[in-house]
């Protein structure tokens, strides 16, 4: 066997090692859900037993709230991405095609955006909405979350990337500035929208920061708030199955969403590596 085919081999066998132990706390979580509570407070070790339930998530699904809190992280996350890729799209296309005065100097200002936490604004913002009287609606939930530096910054660069030739031809073709986004260079970054709307998407669903201070309304928690929300004291010992069930009802929709754009994810960073 020749060297390099041997390192070939070596790699993929670090590959496969490495992606099996990221697996195992994925499936030992897994497992822990199809327990029944009492069997695991006895012994945890009981999970390698055949005796498995599908109790813990009917006792999940078994509560109306929380597919009222499904719906709220759906209307949420959709909306946020949404809202991000319209607003990326356009300032991206403004910031790499446009000439107009300060634009070098908004594009920083929005750089330094990635530079801010969250945390640094949360009792102006919390103090706006009060003021707005937005708290407990989805308005609330999506609207901070369109401001997104970073969707702004990779839009504007792969712009940047498409050759200016097809503007001009389009322009000498008596085209519209709209025209030419629309039809012509908007197709061109679907990988970059893709990356971008399922990180935004993921982002979204995952948020529990904001969501825990602006719904204060049972009616209006998101997935994450709410399944919190039903955890008692020592969940992690009196209701270790029940507890385990819920991340893995809550991450489903993220691993579906990842598996359906898996290859616009590739694209993309295969784009980006190539330029």
């Amino acid at each position: 066997m020749t060297r390099p085919a041997l390192s070939g081999r070596v790699a993929v066998a670090l590959v496969v090692v490495g992606a099996v132990l990221m697996l195992v706390p994925l499936l030992w979580v897994l497992a822990l859900s199809l327990k029944s509570n009492a069997e695991l407070m006895a012994d945890t070790h009981s999970v390698f037993n055949g005796r498995y339930t599908l109790q813990n998530y009917a006792d999940l699904v078994g509560d109306g709230q929380v597919f009222r809190w499904i719906a709220n992280s759906l209307i949420v996350s959709l909306g946020m991405t949404a809202g991000v890729l319209i607003l990326s799209s356009l300032a991206g296309y403004g910031f790499a095609r446009l000439e107009f005065p300060g634009r070098r100097l908004l594009f920083v200002i929005v750089l330094f955006g990635l530079a801010v936490p969250e945390q640094a604004v949360i009792i102006a913002r919390h103090q706006l909405f009060s003021w707005a009287e937005l708290h407990n609606t989805h308005g609330a939930l999506i609207l901070p979350g369109l401001s997104a530096p970073f969707g702004v910054f990779l839009m504007t660069q792969y712009f940047r990337a498409i050759p200016k030739e097809i503007d001009e031809a389009a322009l000498l073709d008596n085209a519209s500035r709209f025209t030419i986004f629309w039809k012509l260079l908007l197709p061109l970054t679907i990988p970059a929208q893709a990356t971008l709307g399922i990180f935004t998407f993921l982002s979204a669903w995952n948020d529990y920061w904001w969501p825990l201070i602006s719904a204060t309304n049972k009616e209006m928690f998101t997935l994450t708030v709410g399944i919190a929300s039903t955890q008692m004291n020592f969940a992690q010992t009196e209701g270790l199955g029940f507890l385990m069930a819920q991340a893995v009802f809550a991450g489903l929709p993220i691993l579906i969403v990842y598996l359906l754009f898996q290859k616009y994810i590739v694209q993309a960073v295969a784009g980006a590596a190539g330029r």
